[in-house]
């Protein structure tokens, strides 16, 4: 089954259709990153994408270091 996430940017609404265990995830994690009841500026767009690759950075960093204690 799939679930709508909606989001508003720039005041554009975008209705994305995810998987529901995934759907659950993103849900939190857009109602951190955004207001997701109503408009967000793109500024706002690039800010949580940038903070999500800053993350995703982050956890690579780790994955190395424990592999190379393996």
């Amino acid at each position: 089954m799939s679930k709508k996430v909606t989001l508003t940017i720039n005041g554009s609404r975008f209705d994305i259709d995810l998987e529901d265990g995934f759907a659950g995830y993103m849900d939190n994690e857009l109602d951190k990153e955004f207001n997701i009841h109503g408009n967000n500026d793109i500024k706002s767009l690039l800010q949580a994408y940038i903070k999500k690759n800053y993350e995703l950075y982050e956890a690579k960093q780790k994955l190395k270091e424990t592999l190379k204690k393996i």
